[in-house]
């Protein structure tokens, strides 16, 4: 899809800060208050459905994929993904609104939410929306085999190996058996263990990024100057159109800032459609927590760390170890194994949700999920030890599918988006 799947983010996500008034540029404290009002129990079960969003985003974009930006588009990179992040934000909140307004309920009384669903409820019903919405669904399973199943196991396994010298296939037969067992337990069984695993890993990042830091204080503001210097320099092409065309810097901070948080593509809406929350709306906020806390906080601490070790290499996982080393010196190495390991399993459990909600919906039940999971549990073992290149292929052609879809539909019913959006705020008045 080359440059145009950047620019339609962009420019929908522009459309909705005018559609919506920027609420949350220009209210926050009034959108803070929003976000945790709605009943203590109702704001634990966003916040379990937040940290399941949160594994599937958080992995191999917060280290690989800033390491990339810097090397490709040089510092300036990180700027532009704030700014896309600033953008993907309302993006999220969007399509986690329509996603709680259209959900389904089992017969247990469990919710089922996704993209899908409101991509068919678009079109009433018709030929055409079951079409358009299954398409979406195919994409998204084809995405959780590839970018889920295979792409994350593969550098946990690579960390893993380089520095516990440990057989990369052990490695995919222990994520499988573990994917297996939580996912047999259903989406509560995925929900529980990533509650668990997510806010102990990012602590543990933040906690220690910020210990390289302090480390190093003017080493850390003369990065944030080069950022900020980077990002309006030549080469960050502050010509318009013609510099988002040839600026690397804006070109792959946009990109990777996208990897990232994944706002605009349709993924996140499946994880936060499980919360019991009073208002759409409400939990739609969530998602700009989500993305806050993924780009403009985790990739932003991993960004200066490695500026300020002035390190830059073809082999991006180095340039983040070493840039590790600089202050954890030997230990640099097991710290990025083992986040990235943990990164990994959280991603790998939450897309193996994603692709059971797709396979339901595919199907018309639970049949289709269950026969998903050994099918799933598969590729995450022959991901350890295969190549990526081909896979990465296959995951950006179906990522890049669903975001041109979902966008188009985001667009569509931005009426609904707004009618909720004004629904909470009216009501708090």
């Amino acid at each position: 899809f080359g440059i145009a799947v950047p620019l339609m983010l962009i420019l929908t996500g522009i459309f909705f800060c005018f559609r919506l008034k920027g609420f949350y540029f220009l209210h926050p404290r009034r959108t803070l208050k929003a976000l945790f009002e709605g009943g203590e129990g109702g704001r634990a079960s966003s916040v379990r459905a937040l940290s399941l969003a949160l594994a599937g985003t958080l992995g191999v974009g917060n280290m690989v994929g800033v390491a990339s930006a810097i090397a490709l588009g040089g510092v300036g990179a990180v700027f532009w993904m704030w700014v896309s992040a600033l953008v993907a934000m309302v993006l999220k909140y969007a399509e986690i609104t329509l996603a709680m307004r259209h959900r389904r309920f089992d017969g247990d009384g469990r919710p089922h939410g996704a993209a899908a669903y409101y991509i068919k409820d678009l079109f009433k019903k018709s030929r055409l929306g079951a079409a358009v919405a299954s398409l979406f669904a195919a994409l998204c399973l084809i995405n959780a085999l590839s970018m889920g199943g295979m792409i994350q196991i593969n550098a946990a396994a690579e960390a893993v190996e380089g520095v516990f010298g440990l057989p990369r296939i052990a490695v995919g037969v222990a994520f499988g058996l573990i994917a297996l067992y939580t996912m047999l337990h259903g989406s509560e069984g995925i929900t529980r263990a990533t509650e668990r695993i997510v806010p102990f890993m990012t602590v543990g990042f933040v906690v220690i990024s910020l210990w390289v830091i302090f480390s190093d204080l003017h080493g850390a503001v003369r990065a944030l100057r080069g950022i900020i210097d980077g990002a309006f320099s030549i080469r960050s092409g502050v010509g318009g159109v013609l510099g988002f065309l040839t600026s690397g810097a804006l070109r792959y901070g946009t990109m990777r800032g996208i990897l990232s948080n994944e706002a605009g593509c349709g993924t996140a809406p499946t994880a936060h459609a499980t919360a019991v929350c009073d208002m759409p709306a409400r939990q739609g906020l969530w998602g700009i927590v989500e993305v806050f806390v993924d780009t403009i906080l985790l990739c932003t601490l991993t960004a200066v760390v490695i500026i300020m070790s002035g390190f830059v290499s073809e082999d991006y996982m180095m340039m983040t170890v070493n840039a590790y080393s600089s202050a954890l010196g030997s230990l640099a190495g097991v710290f990025i194994a083992l986040s990235v390991v943990l990164f990994g399993l959280a991603t790998v459990l939450c897309w193996g949700h994603y692709g059971m909600e797709s396979a339901a919906f595919l199907t018309g039940g639970k049949r289709g999920a269950r026969a998903f999971i050994p099918m799933y549990c598969v590729c995450v073992v022959l991901g350890s030890v295969l190549s990526g290149g081909s896979v990465w292929e296959l995951a950006d052609l179906a990522i890049g599918g669903m975001t041109v879809i979902n966008l188009a539909v985001l667009i569509c019913m931005s009426g609904e988006v707004k009618e909720e959006t004004e629904r909470l705020f009216s009501r708090r008045r």
